[in-house]
């Protein structure tokens, strides 16, 4: 038999059962798109956190009041916190020797107005330093000054998006705004930015750190953030950082080290196993499709009987048989998932639109499953189609002969 031949049968008997082969196609595709569109979903997750990590810098440790421990209970979120972190443990860290910059942080959600404008925003107390470790850019003005942690002045940094709404087509550096019960004139505007670890920088207004604990009334530090001056010195500055704050904190270990390294380290690992057990799920579809094609090629062997006793009497080997069911079922797994993988990578396009996420199937994602729907569709009609190719040509011609 000619390969022509064979993909004229193959397509013939498609055609004459349409409804059949258009069943078994929907049938891959949706597992197929279900494949491509749960691996993107994962790896849009994985992507979307290495972004926000990047974002942070590979050198810096962020110290957070209180010990995150299991206690014999349900672990604490942010730690026991049996002493808050001060400006003046972000001094004694800052004057470590591999230490390059250190930003302490305070914030707080409160009311701002310009004019008869007004609505509640995030105000974050902070140094100046803290632009170079975040790498936050100023698209107009500059960023605060170089104060002292206990140094105030009514001086503030807004992002974009506040910036709008708060001044609309006016002008804004060099305004006024009140943030609480104080006042505070606008010296700098950020870049666009969006969101980064909860903190959406568009809606921001960056205050001195004295100007936010006498605002907020609050001494304790939300969390400090510390640059080191290269990865060599991760380790032992992480060693300085403890000692020196547990000599501060009356030898009691009570806060928190967190790099970017063990949070990207811990997500990637979780998110890795997540995407591999969505592709898990999405590939039990394809093997029901697969038990699908296995019926349908029962059915079709018994069928067509007839038309196997009359090949075989015209020459055609058991092989070739066998190769003229397992090539329909070839056939309608590849079209089936051609069909779903576009079909897939059509809906994450429009997700990345829609909702401005980095969705995109691996391309391991894209190969198995293509893969994986031909393994099956063959798998499962290599019993059927090696029935039918056994059949002895007198006993598949009987149909023919009315059963004599």
């Amino acid at each position: 038999m000619r390969a022509g031949d064979a993909v004229q049968l193959w397509l013939g008997a498609l055609r004459g059962h349409r409804s059949r082969s258009l069943m078994l196609l929907l049938a891959v595709g949706i597992g197929v798109v279900a494949v491509i569109l749960l691996t993107g979903l994962g790896e849009g997750a994985r992507a979307f956190v290495l972004n926000e990590f990047s974002s942070l810098g590979r050198n810096t440790l962020i110290i957070l009041p209180g010990r995150s421990e299991t206690t014999g209970g349900m672990p604490p979120i942010t730690g026991l916190s049996p002493r808050d972190l001060t400006a003046q443990d972000a001094r004694a860290i800052a004057r470590l020797p591999h230490v390059r910059r250190v930003a302490p942080q305070q914030a707080g959600q409160l009311q701002v107005n310009v004019g008869n404008r007004s609505r509640e925003a995030l105000a974050l107390g902070t140094s100046s330093e803290f632009f170079a470790i975040r790498r936050l850019r100023v698209a107009q003005g500059r960023p605060l000054p170089e104060l002292g942690f206990d140094e105030a002045e009514a001086v503030c940094v807004i992002g974009a998006g506040l910036r709008r709404e708060l001044f609309g087509t006016g002008p804004a550096l060099g305004e006024w705004l009140r943030a609480g019960d104080r006042r505070f004139r606008v010296i700098g505007i950020l870049e666009p930015r969006g969101e980064s670890f909860g903190m959406d920088f568009n809606e921001l207004v960056i205050i001195p750190l004295a100007n936010a604990q006498a605002l907020f009334n609050r001494e304790g530090l939300l969390r400090v953030f510390a640059e080191i001056r290269g990865p060599r010195f991760m380790a032992s500055s992480r060693l300085q950082i403890l000692a020196t704050l547990r000599d501060r904190h009356g030898g009691d270990e009570d806060v928190t080290l967190i790099s970017q390294g063990s949070l990207l380290g811990a997500f990637t690992d979780i998110l890795a196993a997540l995407t591999l057990a969505m592709s898990g799920i999405a590939a039990i579809s394809l093997l029901v499709a697969g038990i699908l094609i296995m019926n349908v090629t029962w059915i079709s062997v018994s069928q067509r009987t007839a038309e196997i006793g009359l090949l075989k009497a015209l020459g055609a080997t058991a092989g070739q048989v066998r190769l003229l069911f397992l090539g329909e079922a070839a056939v309608l797994a590849l079209g089936g998932a051609l069909a779903g993988l576009l079909l897939g990578e059509l809906l994450l396009w429009l997700a990345r639109l829609l909702f401005q996420l980095p969705l995109y199937a691996p391309w391991w994602a894209r190969l198995s499953a293509l893969a994986l729907a031909l393994a099956c569709a063959l798998l499962f009609a290599w019993l059927p189609a090696s029935r039918g190719a056994a059949l002895a040509p007198v006993a598949a011609l009987r149909p023919l002969a009315g059963g004599r």
